[in-house]
């Protein structure tokens, strides 16, 4: 599979919604005509993965364009719309809405001024909290509004996502989105190194048998204020690790896992060196039993200013590809809780409800399929009023939940169809809508 990873795009208005006014219209151009004679070289994307910074100020209209910039790149590289990625970066978050928020403040300060060794508590007592956990997600409200067709939403109970995506010979890719924004703009202001986290509630990665990790997170681990514990957890538990925000390109290849820095597509012009940038990376998986591994191949392209054209980042030796190989056995499957006898009553309520949230689990990651993201592709392309009335019909909402924002209302609703076997009457009620 080919993969194209891009991040930093900073869509910003007004400029980004006059094309012809656009200064970082043509960059983009320059970029999507490179990207075709690169699929010409090496075959159609696989998978978009966006790193963040789609935005500049976390504005609807900057989404608006970006939307119309996704669709066009999606059409040149051949990749299926359903197959694009995203997480929220800095400037995703709107500040504005926090600087004149002061319960937004108080929870996003709560977190950030816990002493380090209760700070993963405070966070967790702050997501339970029906307030607070809303407080904490509402800077990101126009993120998830177009990250929702996606599926890439967020909110307090799942501030991550995950999806499962084939990759052959037995192997599934699973895609983590982790959010490093969830304390950035404190008090409306920029971010500093240092001042963010991500927590262990992000970095678990429970292994799955036959199935590699990839990483995927705006800000790397510098600017973390858990970094070093994120570093021990995304290089024994992720073989990939996808960071932007510094628009600095950067490939380390290691025996067990590969970590690149993306270039921003459209970095600030006034600050130098100015290199537009973007990843490509090929996963491909070879021979079989003990003896099986992945070939990991990273291509990365930068903007050369004098001719501007994209050109190829060295990876010494007047090599153009960065490469690597990971082995990757094959491993047997592990018995489920939910399918383990439990030896008393009270045993079986607690596997019961481990069993249930490993079903919701999978039943996120199941989503990932091409099929099944057409789906919400389409669902979410329906008007508000449709949308509710499927998910009414088919009681695919809990109490109270109707007054939850549409991106996590329905996001939820569509999570539970999958672990009720219920996509297929979702499908044709779409369906039938459409029609």
């Amino acid at each position: 599979m080919l993969m194209l990873h891009i991040s930093d795009i900073h869509f910003k208005a007004p400029d980004c919604l006059d094309p012809w006014m656009d200064p970082d219209a043509s960059i983009r151009t320059r970029m999507m005509r490179d990207l075709g004679e690169q699929v010409r070289k090496l075959g159609e994307v696989g998978a978009i993965l966006i790193g963040g910074d789609v935005a500049f100020k976390g504005a609807s209209e900057e989404y608006d364009t970006a939307r119309g910039w996704i669709q066009q790149l999606s059409q040149i590289s051949g990749c299926p719309k359903e197959r694009v990625f995203v997480v929220p970066g800095n400037h995703d978050v709107d500040r504005g809405m926090i600087k004149k928020a002061v319960a937004i403040q108080n929870v996003q300060h709560a977190i950030a001024s816990a002493p380090a060794g209760r700070r993963e508590w405070k966070l967790s007592q702050q997501l339970r909290d029906k307030l607070s956990g809303q407080n904490l997600f509402e800077p990101h409200a126009a993120y998830n509004e177009f990250a929702a067709p996606f599926n890439c939403q967020i909110w307090p109970d799942k501030p991550f996502w995950h999806q499962d995506v084939p990759l052959g010979g037995g192997v599934n890719l699973r895609l983590y989105g982790l959010t490093s924004t969830l304390l950035s703009g404190q008090e409306g202001e920029d971010d500093k190194a240092g001042d963010l986290y991500l927590s262990p509630l992000q970095t678990v990665l429970n292994p799955v048998p036959n199935t590699i990790n990839l990483v995927l997170v705006h800000h790397p681990i510098d600017w973390l204020f858990d970094g070093d514990a994120v570093d021990d957890a995304l290089t024994s538990r992720a073989i990939l690790h996808l960071f932007g925000h510094k628009h600095r390109q950067r490939a380390v290849m290691e025996a067990n896992y590969v970590r690149l820095g993306a270039g921003a597509v459209n970095p600030s012009r006034h600050v130098k060196p100015y290199d537009p940038g973007y990843n490509l990376i090929r996963l491909e998986v070879e021979g079989n039993g003990r003896d099986r591994r992945v070939k990991v191949e990273v291509h990365q392209r930068r903007l050369q200013e004098n001719p501007e054209m994209f050109v190829p980042i060295f990876a010494g030796q007047g090599k153009t590809v960065f490469e690597s190989v990971i082995q990757l056995p094959e491993e047997a499957e592990i018995p489920r809780p939910d399918v383990i006898k439990p030896p008393a009553a009270s045993a079986a309520g607690q596997a019961d409800k481990a069993g249930e949230e490993i079903a919701a689990q999978d039943a996120e990651a199941a989503l990932g399929d091409e099929d099944k993201r057409d789906l919400l592709y389409r669902f979410w392309s329906l008007k508000s009023g449709q949308r509710r009335d499927i998910v009414n019909e088919l009681g695919l909402l809990e109490e109270g939940e109707m007054k939850l924002p549409e991106p996590e209302r329905y996001g939820r609703a569509l999570i539970r169809a999958g672990q009720r076997k219920l996509l297929d009457k979702v499908a044709a009620a779409v369906a039938k809508l459409e029609n």
